[in-house]
């Protein structure tokens, strides 16, 4: 009877330390989901194998069956893996399950961001202490502001801080400006006793495991933890789910998310935790009832990334085979570049897809798959907040001529010869669409990042420059990174006569033939008296006014009838200005005869 207890006692000991720990074993079982066709099929040549062995009467018979057996497996493991026929097949499922829609007209891009990624880690590790860590920033939309969010947690070098502390702070800085402050309100306090680096059942990854159900735990896994206010303006974690689907090569999509709420650590929490874990599992169907995560960032990048390289089948099935590719597409991943597509970016997509919201996107920018190709394929635009709605622009079948992200790097160099290139790296080429000059055009805008030469990572973190390149005419627009509201006008300024050259035919540019020759000449504008001997330089108010009327052009593409009259009231003023000199003039001499007479 004393055995029984014990024997009861050991098993129930057994059971509960193996359902305490299963957040461990999730990642095994996970690999069994994602390749279950591939184990079953292996397991059944196996059973098969090993049965003719048995029943076989001689040697021969069963080192045959023993030959064959490894010969399948052979060739299994060569063109699943070898030939990525496994990744191929994985991608088409992608594929045939995508809500594709193609879009005839490019979103405009808006709140454009401007430090780069590593920027924003290196400056939020020179406002830490030697014990702190900061968790990988996320982009994501704060009371209507897009802002990078990193919770500042114990340091994984430091075992003891792990255990014993929490999560007590939050940066969150504005993704817009060129000098993000890391103090003041842009330091939220805030507990979380749940966190990124904590350790045990207060680790994010442990606790949204053990919370869920046993078809949850064979399906899903947890990816990004993002930092944002829910809708009663409270600081929460939202964890990324990735969701596995299909039998034959399973997928990945996005599966929901699991939000934790902030909170002190209690005994009751601990207990809660280390039986059921922690969190609010919401579905991506139901997303749709929180306001907050709607228009958000809480799409796992690599779910996306697999999404937008499916599109290498918008040719067939057939089509990214080697002695085809007429359409195989690539993500142009630069090996200099510490942070890779896709980018999240804010559009704009009215009047271009009724389906569309406007907010923040992932984007890829995607090339043919040839090393030497890098003319621009594909834009492709996939809601950051898990809708199924995936856009992309076809800009080979528009003929457009593009050049693509791969390109950029060399052309921002040759612009500036002068630069340090070893030290200085051009990064993130990201998306800049605009009307200007009545045209809706692209551009992809990046930022200099500095590096050590031993160093790995970028380590600028100070206020950078600015590169803006149309990928059409190839030509770099330094812009100034303390004003973005005058980058139009910039860009105007230096490429409006290579345009007007170019697109001479077009609309604007046969409505506005006065205003861009008032621009050309701009500089040198004099005024020439009947004798030509009295010259003077145009007012300034004049300038002032004129620049007005072109600054009018450039936004709304077209000269309004106010402006027109505007230029006939200027050169009204200007002949007054021209007899009035000339009066001044007549009575200077006048007075100087008078005077000489007298």
């Amino acid at each position: 009877m004393k055995s029984k207890i014990l024997l009861i006692v050991f098993f129930i000991i057994v059971f509960t330390t193996l359902f305490i720990m299963r957040d461990d074993f999730q990642p095994y079982l996970l690999f069994v989901r994602k390749y279950i066709f591939i184990l079953l099929l292996v397991v059944l040549v196996l059973l098969l194998a090993l049965r003719k062995i048995r029943r076989s009467e001689t040697n021969g018979g069963r080192f045959v069956a023993l030959i064959l057996m490894l010969l399948f497996l052979g060739i299994l493991y060569f063109v699943g893996a070898k030939t990525g026929m496994y990744a191929f097949m994985q991608k088409y499922n992608i594929f045939k399950n995508l809500e594709l829609t193609e879009i005839s007209k490019l979103p405009l891009t808006r709140n454009e961001r401007i430090q780069p990624y590593n920027n924003i880690v290196t400056m939020a590790y020179e406002s830490i202490g030697e014990t702190e860590e900061v968790s990988p920033p996320q982009l994501v939309r704060i009371d209507g502001e897009n802002r990078w969010t990193m919770a500042v947690q114990p340091a994984k070098e430091y075992i003891w801080q792990r255990v014993s502390d929490n999560t007590e702070e939050i940066f969150s800085v504005p993704s817009t400006t060129a000098f993000p402050r890391f103090a003041g309100d842009n330091r939220v306090n805030v507990t979380f006793s749940i966190g990124e680096s904590l350790s045990f059942s207060r680790n994010t990854y442990n606790a949204v495991v053990q919370k869920f159900n046993p078809w949850q735990y064979f399906n899903l896994e947890p990816e990004e933890v993002f930092y944002m206010k829910n809708d009663d303006g409270a600081w929460v974690q939202v964890v990324s789910l990735i969701k596995w689907k299909g039998f034959l090569f399973p997928y990945p999509v996005f599966g929901g998310v699991m939000v934790i709420e902030n909170g002190e650590h209690t005994a009751k929490d601990y207990f809660e935790r280390l039986l059921f874990g922690k969190g609010t599992y919401i579905s991506a169907s139901e997303m749709k009832e929180y306001p907050y995560l709607l228009k958000q960032n809480t799409l796992s990048e690599k779910v996306s990334r697999l999404q937008a390289e499916s599109l290498k089948f918008l040719g067939g099935f057939t089509d990214p085979l080697p002695w085809k590719m007429h359409t195989s597409v690539k993500i142009p991943d630069l090996k200099d570049d510490q942070n890779q597509q896709p980018f999240v970016t804010d559009f704009d997509f009215d009047g271009v897809n009724d389906k569309a919201y406007n907010g923040l996107y992932h984007w890829f920018g995607l090339e043919p798959i040839g090393e030497e190709r890098t003319s621009l394929s594909y834009s492709v635009f996939i809601p950051a907040d898990g809708n199924k709605n995936m856009m992309y622009y076809n800009h080979s079948k528009t003929k457009e001529g593009l050049a693509g992200v791969s390109a950029m790097p060399l052309k921002v160099m040759e612009s500036k010869k002068e630069y340090d290139w070893t030290l200085n790296k051009p990064v993130e080429f990201r998306p800049y669409i605009k009307d200007i000059a009545g045209k809706r055009r692209l551009f992809v805008i990046s930022t200099i990042a500095a590096k050590r030469e031993d160093s790995k990572k970028f380590d600028g973190s100070s206020t950078p420059d600015v590169a803006i390149v149309d990928v059409e005419y190839r030509d770099v627009i330094w812009v100034d990174v303390k004003k973005p509201e005058q980058w139009n006008n910039t860009i105007f300024n230096q490429l409006s006569s290579v345009w007007r050259s170019s697109e001479g035919d077009s609309e604007f540019f046969k409505n506005n033939i006065e205003i861009m020759e008032i621009k050309d000449n701009e500089q040198n504008v004099d005024v020439t008296i009947e004798n030509d001997t009295l010259k003077m330089n145009m007012p300034e108010i004049i300038k002032d006014s004129t620049q007005q009327v072109i600054d009018t052009v450039q936004q709304k593409g077209t000269i309004e009838q106010s402006a027109k009259d505007k230029i006939k009231q200027l050169e009204a003023e200007l002949d007054s200005l021209k007899i009035k000199k000339l009066e001044s003039e007549i009575n200077s001499i006048k007075k100087k005869v008078v005077d000489t007479v007298k």
